[in-house]
């Protein structure tokens, strides 16, 4: 009897060994070994990817605002306003006293802040010497130029609140004059006086004694420099010089004005 006990009983602890042995490997198949990778990197999440899209869109759009709000460093237009006094040159200087008022105005479209086009209208009040006013036999007149100017102009910035520039171009001159009298004969001989005046004809003064008034159109030439000073944002200080030109059968004037004013 106790022999088969024995065996019995190592019957059932080789049963249960077994069975043991059995549950083992099963639930090593039902559990598959995944990647150290996979395990180590979760996967993204989607609010996680929006949240990158969007912070990348807005950058862009910051820098784009960023580039379009960059300050523009000249106007597209500008105005001037000033006056001054004029000297005569050439022959026009026998003729005419220094000092004469200038009044002006002017406007220019400018392309960038170096390069424009400017346009400016000049009066000039041109006093006879009084050598002139005895060639003309007169005890006094009046003689004045009215002046268009179309010209390139060059700004030349040099601080923030310091430039300059340059213009030169074309240029039309209508200068007129009147004597309160004179003396002088129809059909005698011009001077020079006359000559410069301009009613001669085969230089000798009008027959029907129309010498007293003049009205010359002639065309020419102007260049100058200026220098400009910011006052305030939106306005300058500008101190000009320019040499102006203009001629007719021969009859020239020449001026030099020199001008101060405001920019805007």
């Amino acid at each position: 009897m106790i022999r088969k006990f024995t065996a019995v009983r190592a019957v059932m602890v080789t049963v249960c060994l077994l069975t043991l042995l059995a549950g083992t490997a099963i639930e090593a198949q039902q559990t598959p070994t995944q990647p150290a990778a996979a395990q180590q990197a979760p996967a993204a999440k989607p609010s996680d990817q929006q949240s990158g899209q969007q912070s990348s869109s807005q950058e862009a759009s910051q820098e784009e605002t960023t580039r379009i709000v960059k300050p523009k460093l000249y106007k597209n237009w500008n105005y001037n306003v000033g006056g001054g006094a004029s000297l005569p040159n050439g022959t026009t200087q026998n003729i005419l006293r220094g000092g004469g008022g200038v009044a002006a105005v002017g406007v220019a479209r400018n392309a960038s802040q170096y390069l424009g086009l400017r346009a400016d209208f000049q009066y000039d009040n041109l006093p006879l010497k009084q050598s002139a006013l005895l060639s003309a036999q007169a005890p006094g007149a009046s003689s004045q130029a009215y002046t268009l100017m179309l010209d390139p102009i060059i700004n030349i910035p040099a601080s923030k609140d310091w430039g300059g520039y340059i213009v030169f171009g074309g240029d039309y001159i209508h200068r007129s004059g009147k004597l309160d009298s004179s003396t002088a004969l129809p059909g005698s001989g011009c001077n020079a006086f006359f000559l410069w005046w301009g009613n001669c004809f085969n230089n000798t003064l009008a027959l029907n004694g129309k010498f007293l008034s003049t009205s010359q159109n002639e065309f020419g030439y102007n260049f100058g420099a200026g220098l400009t000073h910011r006052i305030t944002e939106k306005i300058e200080l500008y101190g000009e010089f320019r040499y102006v030109h203009g001629t007719k059968n021969q009859i020239t004037t020449d001026l030099r004005p020199i001008t101060i004013g405001v920019r805007f």
